[in-house]
């Protein structure tokens, strides 16, 4: 993208930008595509570039991120592939910067470490993904950093209300939630929390999972979220054969911090992994639209099921629904993750399950293949019975991640498997 002007640039869409942002063929032999740059070490051109490197990667005149200011150091800081893909995750977010990670637990825990003290107190609306409220009941717990649950979607911004207090640092949301697609109000929820400060004077940060959604569906940034985390390994991956997660921020001190840590914890992605996370960038649009489509027609099709109790979609929200202006306002697509609850409980849950032929029984979504699990007995499975209850995490509820084989293919095999249960 060399040859484009910056207000040439600033008119592309970011399904074109994600083809060329942050590499110039002709600075790698004039490979149309970026190279694997597999080393550990680079090497400096004078002993003053060393040092003005390091002093810009500790944060002394240089990015908040660290690239593009001094030069290459050491791959545990930054490296080319790491550096294109974090590029053009922030272009598709619309954010100040991205950084990106060995997986989404490494994210998600690096930016929570990165932004909260001991003392701190979250707000966290439930239900989301079981790795992240065990990460936050367990691990920051003994960190001194308290977790309060609350319920995602419409009642969530009124119960956050009630909570604020002198040491309430931030209020941590999935978009939609995981696995049961509830929404919550991203802008409500910053306007709420705008004026309050904890007791030494730091605002409430609203930091928003997007893993569900993705960026092609919502972009909470424009809604108020200080930092937006992926499982990179899920839509933006979106293959099933990489894993990795990606922190976003315009904040340049929240970026400075969390890169600072994940230099000395060491969770940045491997070059190879960055590598594979920008060839699937290319495709992101396209596969999310598809697998969107074919979850609204498998959607349709499974709410009029007679073994089936309720199914949450958010292609199936009416304007009479309560999250459906909320859903108008903040997405531009519903997504392709569906929740379904089966009449019955774990028996039938897994006897519809193991009944699948073209949906494959695994654990992840967002991928090119379709994909189902149990969440109480698989992803949730570490919550305590009363925080599945809470969170509405059912015996009865199996998650369905729709990719893009033919809709009617995947039809005829829910079909199947209903019958069988």
């Amino acid at each position: 993208m060399s040859k484009l002007t910056p207000e040439e640039s600033a008119r592309l869409h970011p399904e074109t930008l994600a083809l060329s942002l942050g590499f110039d063929p002709f600075l790698s032999e004039g490979a149309v595509k970026p190279p694997v740059f597999l080393t550990s070490t680079f090497a400096f051109k004078k002993s003053e570039d060393g040092k003005k490197f390091f002093a810009w990667m500790r944060g002394e005149g240089g990015a908040p991120t660290g690239k593009h200011q001094a030069g290459l150091i050491y791959s545990r800081f930054n490296n080319p592939n790491l550096e294109i893909f974090e590029d053009r995750m922030a272009m598709w977010e619309g954010m100040r910067g991205a950084l990106s990670f060995s997986s989404g637990m490494a994210a998600i825990s690096t930016a929570l470490l990165a932004t909260h003290n001991p003392g701190d107190e979250m707000i966290v609306c439930a239900p989301l993904y079981g790795g992240t409220e065990t990460f936050m009941r367990g691990f920051l717990t003994k960190f001194g950093i308290k977790s309060h649950f609350i319920h995602a979607g419409i009642t969530a911004v009124e119960e956050a209300k009630k909570l604020l207090g002198p040491k309430t640092r931030s209020v941590f949301i999935e978009t939609p939630a995981n696995p049961n697609n509830k929404l919550t109000d991203l802008a409500a929820m910053r306007e709420a929390t705008a004026a309050h400060r904890t007791a030494d004077g730091r605002s409430v940060l609203i930091l928003v999972d997007n893993t569900v959604a993705g960026p092609v569906f919502c972009q909470p940034a424009k809604f108020g979220a200080d930092v937006v985390i992926y499982s990179a390994t899920k839509y933006i991956g979106g293959h099933s054969d990489v894993v990795g997660g990606v922190v976003l921020a315009n904040d340049f001190a929240l970026l400075k911090a969390t890169a600072g840590l994940r230099n000395s914890l060491g969770g940045m992605p491997n070059p190879h992994t960055a590598w594979l996370l920008t060839r699937s960038l290319e495709t992101l649009k396209i596969r999310a639209e598809a697998a969107a489509a074919n979850a609204q027609k498998c959607a349709e099709f499974l709410v009029t099921h007679p073994k089936v109790r309720a199914v949450g979609f958010l292609g199936l929200l009416k304007p009479a629904d309560p999250e459906y202006a909320i859903y108008r306002k903040q997405q531009t697509g519903p997504g392709s993750l569906i929740s379904l609850f089966v009449k019955g409980g774990e028996a039938e849950a897994f006897r519809f399950l193991d009944a699948l032929k073209v949906i494959k029984l695994a654990v992840s979504l967002g991928s090119t293949e379709s994909l189902a699990q149990h969440p109480a007995a698989m992803t949730h499975s570490g919550l305590t019975p009363e925080a599945k209850q809470a969170s509405g995490v059912s015996d009865d509820l199996v998650r369905i991640s729709i990719g893009i084989e033919n809709a009617d293919d995947l039809i005829w095999d829910l079909r199947q498997a209903l019958d069988q249960m």
